[in-house]
């Protein structure tokens, strides 16, 4: 055999011998690389489900029992403290043609201010149990407190935590200078052993995947809300981030904490009948059924709201006209809750 044939022979064995090794690594390295999709994958999945059941949005405490806080709407007690953080905000009048008052529900949001703290209405006692919120206030109505005496709901009065899970801001005129935060909120129903995983069911939302959907509309639009004088709330719409940007009393809502105005992805214009209690109190029929129109990425859309019971624990529902849940964009929802006999204005600009 000649030299050079040898050499050939010797470099194809060489080679037979080096083919597995070199076969392994490339299966090796490819293997990693689909195990390292699929923890992402797998990562991503479980990202998808650490959602918020108000908002929709992935947070750190997606399991966290949901706390209401009362909020005044008086104009004095402006800008607010915290609105811009929470879930979700529910504002309705509590002196019937006079002001409304707001409760804000946290779940994702940690604020380190909230506030003005207001007392307790019994309208929205109920709503709080629908959401199974821990109910914070200071004070309240007589409606209300003895509605609270019965426990029929968790709740927290700074009347009797004041020190504790409240504080008092100087140069802010009483009774308008109550704050609290989350951090204490908690801490304070830890000590009153009260529950803090959620169990509430939540809302549907139109994606799990992206907060970035698409408007279905290039128009501006305004939406005008007829609470009295200084309360008259518009909404202005804005394609370009996909948000609904508040006015209030003619000037942009401003959030003190951040000194940005306040926007939602998503408004209900809930309609429900009130009455006047001993000429200072109002009552609102927040238990059973009613008219709804829903705002969401520019779309208006027409439907209803449902709430069983009487100081039940039930959800209150959302549903278009075809008796479909509402499914919102992933991001706060505000409840504007409005009798039936008040104008509410939707204009294309």
């Amino acid at each position: 055999m000649s030299r050079k044939k040898a050499k050939k022979i010797k470099f194809i064995g060489f080679l037979i011998i080096l083919l597995p090794i070199f076969l392994f690594f490339v299966l090796s390295n490819r293997q990693v690389e689909i195990d390292s999709e699929n923890s992402q994958n797998s990562d991503a999945q479980v990202l998808n489900t650490n959602l918020s059941p108000i908002s929709g949005l992935s947070c750190q405490n997606y399991n966290r029992r949901p706390i209401a806080v009362m909020i005044a709407g008086d104009e004095v007690a402006r800008p607010l403290s915290g609105i811009q953080s929470a879930d979700m905000m529910i504002e309705m009048p509590v002196i019937q043609n006079e002001m409304t008052r707001l409760m804000a529900i946290y779940v994702c949001g940690n604020s380190l201010e909230i506030g003005s703290i207001r007392s307790a209405r019994h309208d929205f006692i109920s709503l709080a149990m629908g959401l199974d919120a821990i109910f914070v206030h200071w004070g309240g109505s007589y409606f209300a407190l003895d509605q609270l005496k019965k426990d029929i709901i968790d709740n927290i009065d700074a009347l009797s935590y004041s020190e504790s899970a409240f504080w008092r801001k100087e140069k802010v005129a009483a009774p308008h200078n109550g704050f609290t935060n989350i951090e204490k909120i908690i801490d304070q129903a830890e000590k009153l052993g009260y529950r803090l995983d959620n169990q509430f069911e939540g809302y549907l939302h139109c994606n799990l995947t992206t907060n970035n959907l698409q408007p279905t509309t290039k128009n501006k639009a305004r939406l005008t809300i007829g609470y009295p004088g200084l309360y008259e709330v518009k909404w202005e719409y804005d394609f370009e981030k996909n948000l609904y940007l508040r006015f209030r009393g003619g000037r942009p809502e401003i959030d003190y904490l951040t000194n940005e105005q306040v926007s939602t992805k998503n408004i209900v214009i809930m309609r429900a009948d009130s009455r006047i209690l001993e000429d200072q109190y109002n009552d609102v029929d927040v238990e059973g059924e009613g008219k709804a129109v829903f705002y969401l990425a520019g779309e208006e859309i027409q439907g209803k709201w449902s709430k069983k019971g009487s100081y039940a624990s039930t959800k209150l529902y959302f549903y278009d006209d075809l008796g479909k849940e509402i499914e919102f964009e992933p991001g706060k929802i505000w409840v504007e809750i409005i009798e039936p006999n008040k104008t509410v204005k939707y204009t294309i600009l």
